[in-house]
């Protein structure tokens, strides 16, 4: 039985969520009926992050056993064109033949992601749905300075859903950079794994501090008091993208 690795971009719009579940339409159940309509294996995909609804990902990573050895390409275009007759916002972009121990969730070493915000007087067209608009001018710099507070290993448990499964609250951060190119705004943020919501609330709290209404030293406050409440804003999700997963010594698959 051939263990398949697939990378996969998809437009998080439409589905509410990555994860498979009764009643509303998810990124991993469209998948799996594509696979199912390709060969007839009934699957469970296990993936490298379960993304929210309205998230977007340009490289998940998720792995797949099959009852067949079929050519990489073959799996990659069936797949793909069944989610193209369905109508579906997802794209399986590689597959390759792995090993049995490859798991997409629990060999990841490392996961990047980005949250682009537009920050600009006029709303979104183009970009709605796909960023988070801002209208109030935002000091990215500032932004950034502030960052850095967050960066090391920490305690976030500020900067975490009530709802977050982890076992602890205790992650390192290795970056999270904000940068600007004309009216978005880039934060990137990478990490071995990230709690539910930590980013988005990384971010929204980052806003609090390009408008002014935070310092630095406020958001550093915000991250030693532990505490929920302390968090500002949760930034939505049509900004966020998962954009690379790192297994061992590889490259990352992203610029």
């Amino acid at each position: 039985m051939p263990r398949y690795r697939l990378d996969i971009e998809y437009d998080g719009t439409p589905y509410a969520g990555w994860q498979r579940q009764d009643g509303p339409r998810s990124v991993q159940a469209a998948i799996e009926q594509a696979i199912r309509k390709f060969c007839g294996d009934t699957v469970s995909l296990r993936a490298a992050g379960r993304t929210d609804a309205g998230v977007h990902a340009t490289a998940q990573v998720a792995h797949a056993d099959l009852t067949r050895d079929w050519p990489a390409d073959t799996v990659r275009d069936a797949i793909n064109a069944h989610l193209h007759m369905a109508g579906d916002a997802v794209v399986i972009l590689a597959a390759s033949v792995v090993e049995l121990d490859f798991d997409a969730r629990f060999s990841a070493t490392g996961r990047r992601y980005l949250y682009r915000i537009l920050n600009r007087r006029a709303p979104a067209a183009l970009e709605k749905g796909r960023a988070w608009w801002v209208p109030k001018p935002l000091d990215e710099r500032a932004m950034h300075d502030a960052a850095q507070r967050l960066v090391g290993r920490h305690d976030f448990t500020t900067f975490r859903s009530a709802q977050c499964q982890a076992d602890s609250p205790v992650r390192t951060l290795d970056r999270l950079e904000v940068s600007r190119d004309g009216d978005i705004i880039e934060v990137r943020a990478e990490a071995r794994s990230f709690l539910h919501n930590q980013v988005r609330s990384m971010v929204g709290s980052l806003k609090r501090v390009g408008e002014g209404g935070w310092s630095a030293h406020d958001l550093a406050a915000a991250l030693a008091a532990r505490d929920r409440a302390a968090c500002g804003q949760v930034a939505p999700p049509d900004g966020l993208y998962l954009v690379g997963v790192e297994y061992g010594t590889e490259s990352p698959n992203i610029p």
